[in-house]
């Protein structure tokens, strides 16, 4: 079994639990732009994805009006919300252990670059890598499209030896499209059990964070 030398992160479902301070601004949002209220189990499913997208789905929605809401939310959670989060149990012994293991760290997020920064380091995983790539505010950037800007920032050409961790399809797709390779986890907000990790290519299923060193360093 190889070990890997990278592994490239999600944040939102992967390392921080974001549920409290991204539903209080899409709750935030709807009600500013005048739109009915959805289902708890709706709302969840705005964790991770581009805010755009997850508006485009709920309410039948296309054009400029997705660029009005997303300025809303993103303004509403940068200015109040931010910060809202919980470091998922063990997540920080997963990096130290990977540190000390000389695993090189980076982290790939749909949050946009300015929050992403911010909310990685007031929770201190900048600590472990400057490597911390986010999305554009226009929504033009993909997943394999932040994946990949860690790569280079890595210097690294051959992706066979790093490994990406996520818990959403987009995590999954974009690391099978610059072909890297997936380890998902069912502890975040997307995948919810092993079956749905299946569904994609993967070598392996975290229920917890502390698994993923297992599957890493095997």
């Amino acid at each position: 079994m190889k070990k890997y030398e990278i592994a490239v992160f999600d944040v939102d479902g992967t390392l921080l639990d974001t549920t409290e301070g991204v539903l209080a601004s899409v709750k935030y949002t709807i009600n500013k732009m005048g739109f009915k209220p959805l289902s708890e189990d709706v709302l969840k499913t705005f964790i991770g994805p581009p805010i755009q997208d997850s508006f485009a789905k709920a309410y039948n929605l296309e054009g400029s009006i997705l660029q009005e809401i997303a300025t809303c939310f993103r303004n509403r959670y940068k200015d109040y919300e931010l910060l809202k989060a919980v470091p998922y149990e063990g997540i920080y012994d997963v990096f130290d252990e990977l540190s000390d293991r000389g695993v090189k760290l980076a982290v790939a997020t749909y949050k946009r670059q300015d929050y992403a920064e911010a909310i990685l380091k007031h929770f201190g995983f900048d600590r472990y890598t400057n490597i911390l790539y986010g999305a554009d505010h226009e929504n033009k950037l993909k997943k394999v499209d932040i994946i990949e800007k860690c790569m280079i920032d890595l210097g690294v050409t051959d992706y066979s030896n790093a490994v990406m961790v996520g818990d959403s399809s987009h995590d999954a797709i974009g690391a099978e499209k610059i072909g890297m390779d997936f380890i998902g986890v069912t502890y975040g907000f997307d995948f919810r059990t092993p079956e749905d990790v299946a569904k994609f290519n993967s070598i392996g299923v975290a229920t917890k964070p502390i698994e993923l060193l297992d599957i890493i360093l095997r």
